[in-house]
């Protein structure tokens, strides 16, 4: 725009605002060099806009905000004030007599359009900045748990006070069974670990303030249940649950399981129980082995299936997995067979007894020489009831993936992480012997290698691995071939048509899980 254009205009107009010319007044972007050399023009301008009622009213807010001690905004704090600044143009003409603005202002041109996409060129101080946009990310990582929805939250407090009614002081361990089984959906018989872990100071009671800071505000609520288990069991100062953090769910569940009402008199079978329950815990969740059950063993298990089974049903010995008395019956009755002296340890001489002499004695150095695992017992060359329980579980049931590894680390002399043909022929050669002493027609190595290669099927036909063994469904039957006689002779004298069955479809033969090896024996719940 000409700039003496514009003076004469705003001069010849005598101060006269509705003498002005909409269109001069629709100023194009000045430089700060053109504004400094005409001072005058600009001294104009500026005292027109200060005239303006709207100008006056918009000053007036800004002197109000800064005396009453409000943060200052440059298009003002209030709506009347930012409505009266971007007003302030269209005002200089009177009410009703403002004519359109010019069609260029909002045109599409390339000119227009090049000139609003970014900053000035000139640098003109008139160009409006943007606020940048922030995206607000959720939180996503939660150091104690994600905090329950507030609908969950609500339905969990409505419940909580349906329990706590009335009990202002709290409730005792005796009352708190209903608040973990029908509230937070855990096996009863985790009450009392539940009830000390909230009764910290041990006052006998837990209030309802004290369980909503626990299991509502420490975000319990939306723990999966293997979690919740194992941050009620956990030590505080440790990472992982040990053997004896499963003993207070163990001895309440001996306390007010119907199933075990009967060993309440016993309380020295009442231990044993427990123990072995333990030791079949660890034995199949805690695959390193290390007595530290991590929580993704946990998880990876079905240890809480079980506990959910065993809190349910009455009879405990149909809960097969771990809790079933009469499986505890078994494996305390054959260890007291073998244990002679009831010193609780028991030696190889002891051992080899086992099933009616059933195993090698070379298998028997190599349990004793504590390769496959190492035992528990501080006696030297003697094997206590915990390494007993390992060994048994292991032994008559050979399908597991703890027993194949326990025998597979047998069998594999040099620890090479294979089996090869001379080490099979070792163990076989014992097996060949003791068959000519009972008479019975030997099966020559060269004809049970073909078999066992042709029932395992591995990748490599020169040795064994243990990936090859827990691919096949028959493996159980080769360590059998190699140091059980007993079971050897039977899996050989088998109706042939049943070995091809299970061959081509294992399932329909095999027995379930763990209870292959119950005695075939009337259990009367009574000690050995």
């Amino acid at each position: 725009m000409n700039m003496d254009i514009a003076v004469a205009v705003v001069v010849g107009g005598g101060g006269d605002v509705a003498s002005l010319d909409a269109d001069l007044l629709q100023l194009g972007e000045l430089s700060p060099v053109a504004l400094k050399s005409n001072p005058c023009f600009v001294d104009r301008i500026f005292n027109q806009w200060l005239a303006l009622p709207e100008t006056n009213r918009l000053v007036t807010s800004l002197l109000n905000d800064a005396k009453a001690g409000h943060p200052l905004n440059a298009l003002g704090n209030s709506s009347t004030a930012t409505t009266s600044a971007s007003n302030s143009l269209p005002s200089l003409f009177p009410a009703g007599s403002a004519p359109p603005l010019s069609p260029k202002s909002t045109s599409g041109s390339p000119r227009t359009t090049k000139q609003r996409a970014g900053p000035s060129n000139l640098g003109s101080p008139l160009k409006v900045v943007s606020e940048p946009v922030r995206e607000i990310i959720p939180q996503f990582y939660f150091q104690n748990g994600q905090p329950p929805p507030v609908e969950l939250k609500e339905q969990c407090l409505y419940r909580i006070n349906h329990f706590f009614y009335g009990r202002s002081e709290g409730l005792q361990i005796t009352e708190f069974k209903l608040v973990t089984r029908e509230i937070c959906k855990l096996p009863s018989f985790f009450s009392t670990s539940l009830f000390r872990k909230i009764d910290v100071n041990g006052t006998g009671f837990v209030t309802r303030d004290a369980f909503i800071d626990y299991w509502v505000n420490g975000n319990m609520l939306t723990k999966d249940i293997a979690t919740q288990i194992f941050t009620i069991l956990k030590q505080s100062e440790l990472r992982h649950l040990t053997q004896d953090d499963f003993r207070p769910v163990l001895q309440e569940l001996l306390a007010t399981h119907r199933g075990l009402e009967f060993l309440q008199t016993t309380p020295e079978f009442q231990d044993r129980y427990a123990d072995t329950v333990i030791y079949r815990i660890f034995y199949y969740i805690n695959r390193s082995g290390n007595g530290q059950l991590s929580l993704r063993e946990l998880k990876r298990g079905n240890i809480i299936d079980a506990m959910q089974h065993a809190d349910e049903e009455e009879d405990i010995n149909k809960v097969l997995r771990y809790f079933s008395y009469e499986h505890f019956y078994v494996i305390y009755c054959k260890f007291w067979e073998l244990d002679t002296d009831h010193d609780f340890l028991i030696d190889k001489e002891n051992l080899i007894r086992y099933g009616n002499h059933a195993l090698t004695y070379r298998i028997v150095d190599r349990i004793f020489s504590q390769v496959p695992r190492k035992f528990t017992s501080k006696v030297e060359g003697k094997m206590g009831y915990e390494d007993f329980v390992f060994f048994i579980l292991s032994e008559e049931d050979k399908s597991s993936e703890p027993s194949l590894e326990y025998w597979f680390k047998c069998i594999d002399l040099d620890g090479n992480g294979v089996i090869t043909r001379n080490e099979m022929q070792f163990f076989y050669e014992e097996q060949l012997h003791r068959m000519e002493c009972m008479a019975q027609e030997p099966v020559l190595f060269e004809d049970i290698l073909c078999q066992i290669i042709d029932m395992i099927g591995p990748e490599n036909e020169s040795y064994i691995t243990l990936h090859d063994l827990k691919g096949c469904k028959l493996s159980g039957s080769v360590f059998n071939i190699l140091f059980n006689l007993n079971k050897f002779m039977a899996f050989e004298t088998r109706d042939p048509f049943l070995i091809r069955q299970e061959r081509e479809s294992p399932t329909l033969t095999e027995l379930p899980s763990e209870t292959t090896w119950v005695m075939n024996r009337s259990f009367d719940h009574s000690p050995c």
